[in-house]
């Protein structure tokens, strides 16, 4: 890194006769980083924006990320092989919109039937997930870091009622992930697409169904203008990890302080992210239900063909990718202790309550 600096003979006589010299002046280090949701986006595109502002903030100013929304500069699912390439050295998004690279990374973000937000965390942070991720993403030119979670999700609003798994038959519904290949298994049509064309594909008929995030982004995106039944929760997605990532020789050329600024700034937007679903998704689901919206439960047989079907696929990953049944065998050694933990302790808690 270039800096200028003012250790010439003047500047260091006024220092020894008490005047205080110039301060070394370093380089400003400027990046872009394309996003995979729109700016405005509550919680997903803002927690890119919150990111980098805290970057700035903790850098005095050395370090600066423009954030660009999704389609910006480049599309949506296309920003994790911008950042490989080198053509922008860090970029935001979630995981599994780079699963065709890696099935591991369906884990990176959230599964069928998996870890909750919090146990995610615990996973990557204390139960070497974080490990895994970063050996992995190495592998193509990236560094990870976690940046955060949308919390337990909505599992989708659907046109017609869902009383019986033969209501799901030839559905055409958008869904993200491994939740798809679930839903494939149970007859739907599983389309995956961005963000910024659901409302438009919902809307025309394009399809019949559309599971994104929650309340809060749901409402953003206009999807209750269209139809009024809602189901929860998604046991297709129980929460969504956000990320953000970095070339790896863009890493390297960072100084020490910097590479733990980016860290800290990603760990608090994930804890900021997390909040702020938890507090706004209770008032878009009240703003909701004033408007007419029903908040649905799946019905019970429903909800075992999914468990079925997901048995199915998971298996099916294991024995289909080194990656996956590498992530799977950490990921389910924490999963194993944490469902009984859960339920002694939050579930008779939530219950109670």
């Amino acid at each position: 890194m270039k800096r200028r600096t003012f250790l010439k003979s003047g500047a260091g006589i006024a220092a020894v006769a008490g005047v205080a010299a110039p301060a070394i002046a370093q380089e400003r280090i400027e990046w872009n980083m394309p996003s995979s949701f729109p700016k405005p986006a509550p919680g997903v595109g803002t927690n890119a924006t919150r990111f980098a502002e805290l970057v700035e903030q903790l850098s005095g100013g050395r370090m600066v990320i423009t954030v660009y929304g999704a389609g910006e500069l480049v599309p949506p699912f296309a920003v994790e092989d911008a950042v490989q390439a080198g053509n922008a050295p860090i970029g935001h998004g979630t995981p599994y919109y780079a699963a065709s690279k890696t099935a591991a990374a369906h884990w990176f973000t959230g599964v069928p039937f998996g870890l909750t937000a919090n146990e995610h965390y615990a996973w990557l942070k204390w139960g070497g997930g974080q490990q895994i991720w970063d050996e992995i993403y190495a592998e193509r030119s990236l560094k990870p870091f976690y940046s955060g979670n949308s919390g337990t999700q909505a599992g989708g609003w659907f046109k017609s009622r869902i009383e019986s798994v033969a209501d799901l038959q030839g559905l055409n519904m958008r869904i993200a992930g491994l939740g798809g290949e679930m839903m494939r298994k149970l007859g739907v049509n599983a389309i995956l697409m961005p963000a910024t064309e659901i409302f438009q594909a919902l809307q025309s008929g394009a399809i019949d169904a559309a599971e994104w995030v929650g309340p809060l982004l749901d409402q953003a995106f206009g999807l209750q203008r269209i139809t009024n039944l809602c189901y929860t929760p998604a046991y297709a997605e129980p929460g969504a990890a956000l990320q953000v990532v970095v070339n790896t020789d863009a890493w390297a050329g960072l100084s020490d302080d910097l590479k733990a600024i980016i860290e800290a700034a990603a760990a608090q937007a994930a804890m900021e992210t997390l909040g702020q679903f938890d507090y706004f998704n209770v008032t878009a689901m009240a703003s909701l239900q004033e408007a007419g919206v029903e908040f649905l439960p799946f019905p019970d047989d429903v909800v075992a063909a999914m468990k079925t079907a997901w048995a199915e696929v998971l298996e099916e990953q294991r024995a289909a990718s080194a990656d996956a049944a590498r992530v799977l065998e950490s990921y389910e050694a924490y999963q194993s202790g944490a469902v009984p933990y859960a339920n002694a302790f939050v579930g008779r808690y939530l219950n109670a309550r």
